[in-house]
C-alpha cells in the first residue's frame, strides 16, 4: 500500500490556457500545504509528466483540445488511479461533465477563477486550496468505475447565534438534516437512493461550487424515489422532499406554520465554507429540537461537528459514516471526537437506520 502524502502535497496543473495555469499557480502556491511541481497544457504531456514529478493530486481542466479531460480521467483510473480535483467552468455543460467526472473517480470539483473578475477571489482561493488538499488525503474508490492572506476561521456565530434554551416543538414535523464534503456526492447518492418516497423532510448542505448543486440536485433525483431540489429562499421542508442548499449560500431552518421552510443567507464563510454544515445544524438545532435527525458523512476538516454537538444536546438522535466507507475521515472523526453521535455506520447501515428511526 502507497504511504499516505503529507504536506506540502505535490500538485500537477492540467489547462490548455497558459493564463489560466498561472493563475491556478499562483493560487495553489499561496498555500504553504501545496507545491506546484508542474503544468501541463494538455492531457498527452500531462501523461508523460506523471512518472517524472511524481504528483499528490492533480489539477485538471474538463475541457481540453487532444484528449478531453473526462477521457484522460477514465484512462488514468484505470492505469494509474490517483486523485484529480476537476476544474470546471460555469457552464450547463460544464456543470454536467464535471458530475459526471465524479462518476469516473474524480475526488471533486471546483469552480475555474474568473480571470477578469478579482471580487471574491480570495473566498474562491480558500475553497480551492482545501479542496485539492482534501483531495491529496483521499482514499481512492476505483473499484467503482496569492491571493490569499491569513483568514480567521468563523464558526457558525458569524451567522447564526445559538439559543441558551432549544423548545421542543413538539407540534412541528420532523426532518433529516444531513453534512457532507469531500466525497459527499457519491455517499449521499448510496444514501439517498434506497430511502422510500414517504422519508420526512430531508435538509442537506454539500460543499460544492454554486454552478453544480442544481444540476447535482437534478442529478440525484432522477435516481431517487424522494423529490430532490436545490433549495429556494422560502421553500417548504415537507415529506418526501430533499432540498439541497444553493453552493454559495448559507441555508437554514425557520418555522413555517406546523413544519419548517429554509431560508438563505450569503454571509461570511464559516469553517471556510458557504455553505456551512454547521449554520444548517445549528439552526436545526434551535428551531427542531428533538424532532430531527442529524448525519455528518465525509469530508475534511471539522465543519458540522460543532452544529452536530448542539443538535445531540438538543436531544436528536444522530449518525456518522465510519471511517471505512469515507473517502476523507475529518468531519465525522471530529464528530464522534466530540461526543456528538450517537451512532457509526456505513451508507448502507445509516440508510437502514434513517427508516427505522422516521
Amino acid at each position: 500500500m502507497a504511504e499516505k502524502p503529507v504536506p506540502p502535497y505535490k500538485v500537477l496543473i492540467i489547462d490548455d490556457s497558459a493564463v489560466v495555469r498561472q493563475t491556478l499557480k499562483e493560487i495553489y502556491s499561496s498555500d504553504p500545504e501545496l507545491e506546484v511541481v508542474g503544468t501541463a497544457p494538455d492531457a498527452l504531456i500531462a501523461l508523460k509528466k506523471l512518472g517524472e514529478l511524481k504528483p499528490d493530486v492533480l489539477s485538471l481542466d474538463v475541457q481540453m483540445p487532444r484528449m478531453d479531460g473526462l477521457t484522460f480521467l477514465e484512462r488514468l483510473m484505470k492505469s494509474n488511479p490517483m486523485p484529480v480535483v476537476m476544474v470546471s467552468a460555469l457552464t450547463t455543460k460544464g456543470s454536467q461533465e464535471a458530475l459526471r467526472s465524479l462518476e469516473l473517480g474524480a475526488v471533486d470539483i471546483v469552480e475555474k477563477p474568473k480571470l477578469d473578475v478579482r471580487e471574491g477571489l480570495e473566498e474562491i482561493s480558500i475553497q480551492i486550496c482545501d479542496k485539492i488538499k482534501a483531495a491529496a488525503q483521499a482514499k481512492l474508490k476505483t473499484a467503482r468505475q496569492r491571493y490569499l492572506t491569513p483568514q480567521k476561521k468563523l464558526s457558525a456565530d458569524a451567522i447564526l447565534p445559538a439559543r441558551s434554551s432549544v423548545s421542543k416543538n413538539k407540534g412541528q414535523e420532523s426532518l433529516i438534516a444531513i453534512g457532507a464534503s469531500t466525497g459527499g456526492t457519491v455517499a449521499l447518492r448510496e444514501l439517498l437512493t434506497p430511502l422510500p418516497a414517504d422519508m420526512p423532510g430531508i435538509v442537506v448542505v454539500q460543499h460544492m461550487p454554486k454552478a453544480f448543486t442544481k444540476s447535482f440536485s437534478e442529478s440525484l433525483d432522477k435516481d431517487c424515489r424522494l423529490n430532490v431540489r436545490e433549495a429556494g429562499e422560502g421553500e417548504k421542508v415537507e415529506r418526501g422532499k430533499v432540498l439541497v442548499s444553493p453552493g454559495d449560500q448559507h441555508m437554514m431552518l425557520k418555522l413555517d406554520g406546523n413544519g419548517y421552510s429554509v431560508t438563505m443567507n450569503n454571509g461570511e464563510l464559516v469553517n471556510r465554507h458557504r455553505p456551512s454544515v454547521d449554520v444548517l445544524f445549528r439552526s436545526v438545532a434551535n428551531l427542531a429540537g428533538s424532532n430531527s435527525i442529524g448525519v455528518i458523512l465525509t469530508g475534511m476538516g471539522d465543519d458540522g461537528a460543532k452544529g452536530l454537538v448542539e443538535i445531540h444536546e438538543a436531544g436528536s438522535h444522530t449518525l456518522a459514516q465510519d471511517e471505512e466507507s469515507c473517502v476523507v475521515y475529518g468531519m465525522p472523526r471530529k464528530a464522534v471526537e466530540n461526543g456528538a453521535v450517537d451512532e457509526v455506520l456505513n451508507l448502507e447501515e445509516i440508510s437502514k437506520r434513517l427508516i427505522e428511526l422516521s
